[in-house]
């Protein structure tokens, strides 16, 4: 064989599911958590946007929800891209997810912007009911070699 022969790593899948508290530090917790994910297995996903995004869901839950016990991160890495869930105890839909907004968001409040944030930026997002509350979740799409950051 003339040349040089590069070798992409195996994409297999893997999985992580872990509970964090129903506080704040919950946030960065998750971030690490998605971004150690995707570097150790080198996986083609944005890993900007996927720590972002998981912060959004993390900070929903723990300002939206009640404090009855604690939530749950889970990410699944495939080849095709990651799903991140976060699963709640409160079973009510989350906002305008799924819908398009009608308004902008108010430039003068704190919140407001995450689900736009996951509906923009995400491939795909949805909520889900769980036997326990409900998961809500995103996906990101493998980012092919030429168009990642270096």
């Amino acid at each position: 064989m003339n040349g040089t022969t590069v070798h992409e790593r195996p994409s297999a899948s893997a999985s992580w599911r872990i509970a964090l508290p129903h506080t704040t530090a919950a946030v960065p917790v998750a971030r690490a958590l998605v971004r150690n994910a995707l570097a150790e297995l080198e996986h083609p996903a944005d890993r900007d946007t996927a720590e972002l995004l998981t912060a959004e869901l993390v900070a929903n839950a723990v300002e939206h929800t009640a404090g009855r016990g604690p939530i749950e991160l889970v990410v699944e890495l495939r080849p095709s891209g990651c799903q991140v869930e976060v699963h709640d105890p409160d079973p009510a839909p989350p906002g305008n997810l799924t819908r398009p907004t009608v308004e902008e968001p108010d430039l003068w409040q704190e919140g407001g912007r995450g689900l736009l944030l996951i509906r923009t930026l995400s491939s795909s997002c949805g909520h889900r009911p769980t036997g326990s509350g409900k998961a809500v979740w995103f996906r990101l799409p493998a980012v092919p070699r030429q168009w990642r950051r270096v």
